[in-house]
């Protein structure tokens, strides 16, 4: 069996996230295993490092497929260039070693948040941005962002349904800055939640707004209480943007 690793970007705008749903072929995984499955005349199964929730969007994904046919890289690069729909695009397609799994091999990811915080909407930006009129207070954020760094159980902080699975991820940074109109807030972890990216945002965007005390959080994730979490930012302002291996 030969082993193909995939780089892909997309614009998650129109789809339902990442993970093939059923028989809705609507997201990134169904739409690339698509194009697989017609070139080679069977079908073939995508493993990708992140499930990105509908409308986020990447910059770094991978992702891993294996199959007998042993084709060149450009080969599947180009056809896949050539079918997918223009907003997704597979960048890199690379041959590795056979144990490569780009979910479980995958030892870090960061996700980069973009807020536009002007009074005035951004024509260019308003699908990949989310929009706070308001001045957000930088410092307050900082504060605040420091509470989720570490090993903690983060319930409060996602949506995921199973019960069954560990809650337990490792925040390793968060960065805020301004640039040029946007706060863009990075996070570095070894796994996130269903919509925890989107949930701790949020509390950031509450404590910049002065709704909320940085120092409210620490009993907010020991709570285990998701209701306590307030606000979760919007999907278009997210982009996956590395994983590390």
């Amino acid at each position: 069996m030969n082993n193909y690793k995939m780089v892909i970007q997309y614009d998650g705008g129109r789809y339902r996230g990442w993970q093939r749903l059923g028989n809705d072929d609507n997201t990134i995984q169904g739409k690339i295993e698509n194009v697989l499955s017609e070139m080679v005349r069977r079908k073939i199964e995508i493993f990708g490092s992140s499930r990105t929730d509908a409308g986020v969007h990447a910059l770094y994904q991978v992702a891993n497929f294996k199959m007998s046919e042993d084709l060149a890289e450009s080969d599947i690069r180009e056809y896949l260039y050539r079918y997918l729909p223009r907003d997704i695009s597979v960048i890199e397609v690379e041959k590795v070693h056979d144990r490569f799994h780009a979910r479980y091999n995958a030892k870090e990811k960061t996700y980069l948040y973009k807020i536009w915080n002007k009074e005035y909407t951004n024509p260019f930006m308003r699908k990949y941005s989310m929009h706070v009129d308001k001045k957000l207070d930088i410092s307050k954020m900082k504060k605040a962002a420091q509470f989720f760094i570490g090993e903690h159980d983060f319930t409060s902080y996602s949506n995921a349904k199973s019960k069954k699975k560990s809650m337990v991820r490792k925040v390793n940074s968060i960065d805020i800055e301004e640039v040029e109109g946007f706060i863009e807030i990075k996070i570095n972890g070894n796994g996130f939640l269903y919509n925890m990216v989107r949930k701790i945002v949020g509390t950031l965007i509450e404590v910049g707004l002065g709704e909320k005390e940085a120092e409210s959080i620490p009993g907010i994730i020991e709570s285990k209480e998701r209701v306590q979490t307030g606000g979760m930012a919007e999907a278009g302002g997210l982009y996956l943007v590395d994983i590390e291996f």
